[in-house]
């Protein structure tokens, strides 16, 4: 099929970019960066905006920064600038070992970091990495900027905290502690399908037990979030299979699972049972280069 008639606009600056999706946005306006949500839903015909405001050649969206404490993300950066780690940090290791699991290569070279977080797919492993990590997100609008935490702006299945008229700028993560470790895991049928749950943990040792314990589970409920109560039967202990295994117990046991037409609700909680044990036993295997 083909998408529905639209007019495409093409803004140099944010300024302008902005001004013209506080014009259209009325009329179901979109931002168009990586296209690789937005387009396929359009060919099929279960969106159909009147107008996209294509914001590829606005200079400098396409950077990824470092200033020392914060990565700065900007909303034209590719999920293909992640290959390789973007910063000396285990941050970067981390962002290269995630990539490596979305979609496929073509799509990679296209489809943006910001674009996934503001189409909010709860598969999505960028929403998953944003909501384990408390990633701040910068919208801007003719009104101004304005800084939304991770934990805010997911707001269920496809579903965010931005406004019709606010654009998504930028994705502010973190650095890591030096000594961090970290484990990704997920479930899908085939490689590049969707993940039906996926897993991300994160933690330093001190004294051989495991202090600041992050556990972030995606896939399945509506949005991706952290699970408090895995991290908390991590944290002071020392790592080891029997405690992987209670804390992955306390992460199924933790979530509202999604249900549809391939999994039911208890599958998926084996499912998330098994990513967060498996992402905890890598993060064990694994050196992660800094």
């Amino acid at each position: 099929m083909k998408p529905a008639p639209f007019i495409r606009h093409v803004p140099s600056t944010i300024a302008e970019a902005v001004a013209m999706l506080a014009e259209v946005a009325p009329q179901d306006g979109r931002i168009l960066a990586g296209g690789q949500s937005l387009v396929p839903i359009m060919a099929f015909r279960l969106a159909k905006p009147a107008h996209l405001v294509d914001i590829n050649e606005i200079a400098g969206l396409e950077k990824v920064t470092c200033d020392g404490r914060t990565l700065f993300i900007r909303a034209c950066a590719r999920h293909a600038a992640f290959h390789r780690p973007v910063v000396d940090n285990p941050l970067g290791a981390l962002l290269a070992t995630v990539a490596k699991h979305i979609a496929h290569y073509p799509i990679r070279l296209r489809g943006t970091f910001c674009g996934s977080l503001a189409h909010a797919d709860p598969a999505s492993e960028w929403c998953l990495v944003a909501a384990t990590l408390d990633a701040t997100i910068m919208a801007k609008s003719i009104r101004g900027e304005r800084l939304i935490a991770a934990n805010e702006f997911f707001a269920g299945i496809m579903s965010t905290a931005l406004r019709e008229d606010e654009l998504l700028v930028e994705t502010r993560l973190p650095l890591l502690a030096r000594d961090a470790r970290f484990g990704f895991n997920e479930f899908s049928r085939r490689a590049g399908d969707f993940a039906m749950s996926a897993a991300l943990v994160v933690y330093r040792l001190h004294d051989g037990k495991i202090t600041e314990a992050r556990v972030g589970v995606g896939g399945a409920e509506a949005n991706p979030r952290r699970l408090a109560e895995a991290e908390a039967v991590l944290e002071g202990q020392t790592p080891a299979a029997p405690l992987f295994r209670a804390a992955a117990e306390a992460a199924a046991a933790a979530i509202d699972p999604l249900e549809d037409h391939q999994i039911d609700a208890e599958y998926r909680r084996d499912l998330v049972r098994a990513v967060v044990r498996r992402a905890l036993e890598s993060s064990v295997r694994v050196t992660h280069p800094c």
